[in-house]
């Protein structure tokens, strides 16, 4: 069985067009997710939002590569040093 790893995704989205399929991913990614908060910057014009995850490395991996591939939205993953619990 694959390690467990807790994780934040921040993904800036400058294209409202890919927000469709942004909350689509993130719904099939749904029971992983342990919190979402989104933060929209009117003045440049983008949302920022942040996911934490408790989710094997592949499932991590796997959401922020298709997030990132979106028009205009760009993801990266930052991820906890926490022993497997």
């Amino acid at each position: 069985m694959e390690e467990q790893r807790v994780a934040l995704l921040g993904i800036v989205v400058e294209d409202p067009g890919s927000v469709e399929e942004l909350n689509a991913l993130l719904h099939h990614y749904k029971d992983y997710i342990i919190g979402r908060m989104g933060v929209p910057y009117r003045q440049r014009g983008v949302n920022i939002i942040s996911i934490v995850l408790d989710a094997p490395g592949d499932a991590i991996s796997s959401l922020s590569g298709k997030v990132g591939m979106l028009p205009g939205v760009t993801c990266k993953a930052i991820y906890a040093k926490l022993a497997n619990g």
